[in-house]
C-alpha cells in the first residue's frame, strides 16, 4: 500500500514538469531507451526539443524507425557525449544512470555538466532497491550494487562542487502484468543473453510470481527516487 508520504504517480512527466520549466527547453536524455517520456514531453510542451542518446544499437534502430518532430537520436554513451559545450538547457537520466559502467559514472556526470548551459538542470530518476517487484527481478538480475553506485556517484559530484542539489522526491509507480508470460516478455527476455536465464530460472521466477497473480493480473508498485541537480556554474 502506498503511504501518504510517498505518492502514487502514473505519469513521470508530471513529476518532471513540476520541477523544471520545459517550454522552449533544449533537452538531452542519456540512455533514452524507447524514449517514451521524451515523446510525451514534446507533445505536451510544443516548443521543447529532445535529443536522445543510446548505446544499444537495436533500440536505437527502433527509435529511428519512429521519427518525430523536435526529437532526434544519436548513438552515444553518457560518458562521451558528441555535442559541444553548453548545448542544452537540461538533461534527463530515467532509470539509466545505474546502467552506466560504475567506473564511468563520474565521467558521465561530468560530461552532462559540460554540455549544459550555465545553471542547467539534470533530472535523475532511479528505481529504489526495495519492494515485491524488486524481489522478483533480483532473482535473475540483481542491481543492488549498481543502483547504490549510482547514488554514490551523485553524492560525489555534489560534494565536489560541480553540481548543486536542487530537489529530491520519492514516489511509487504502479506496474501491472496480465500474466507471467507478460512478465517474462517484458522483464526477463531483454536480459536473457546477459544473465544466462535458462528454463530452471524461469520456473523458479514463475513460482515466486504466482502468489501475486489474481483475476485482474499481478499488481506491483515500483518505488522511485528522483534527484534534481543544477550545474554549479
Amino acid at each position: 500500500m502506498t503511504s501518504a508520504a510517498v505518492p502514487s504517480v502514473t505519469d513521470e512527466l508530471d513529476v518532471l514538469q513540476a520541477l523544471v520549466p520545459l517550454q522552449g527547453a533544449r533537452i538531452i536524455e542519456a540512455g533514452c531507451g524507447a524514449a517514451r517520456l521524451a515523446r510525451d514531453l514534446i507533445q505536451r510542451h510544443g516548443t521543447a526539443d529532445v535529443t536522445g542518446i543510446e548505446v544499444d544499437d537495436r533500440q536505437l534502430a527502433k527509435n529511428l524507425l519512429e521519427p518525430a518532430e523536435r526529437l532526434r537520436f544519436e548513438r552515444a554513451g553518457a560518458e562521451a557525449i558528441p555535442f559541444g559545450d553548453a548545448s542544452f538547457d537540461g538533461a534527463m537520466m530515467l532509470k539509466s544512470l545505474h546502467h552506466v559502467p560504475m567506473a564511468l559514472m563520474d565521467q558521465a556526470l561530468s560530461e552532462i555538466a559540460r554540455v549544459l548551459r550555465s545553471r542547467g538542470w539534470l533530472y535523475v530518476s532511479e528505481p529504489v532497491y526495495d519492494g515485491p517487484l524488486n524481489e522478483l527481478i533480483r532473482l535473475f538480475n540483481d542491481e543492488g550494487e549498481v543502483r547504490a553506485a549510482a547514488q554514490s556517484a551523485l553524492d560525489r559530484v555534489i560534494a565536489s562542487g560541480q553540481w548543486l542539489a536542487a530537489a529530491e522526491q520519492r514516489f511509487e509507480m504502479p506496474v501491472r502484468f496480465a500474466s507471467f508470460e507478460e512478465f517474462e516478455q517484458r522483464m526477463m527476455r531483454p536480459t536473457f543473453a546477459d544473465h544466462g536465464i535458462d528454463d530452471a530460472m524461469i520456473d523458479r521466477v514463475r513460482q515466486r510470481y504466482a502468489p501475486h497473480q489474481g483475476e485482474g493480473g499481478a499488481h506491483f508498485t515500483r518505488p522511485m527516487h528522483v534527484r534534481l541537480l543544477r550545474k554549479a556554474h
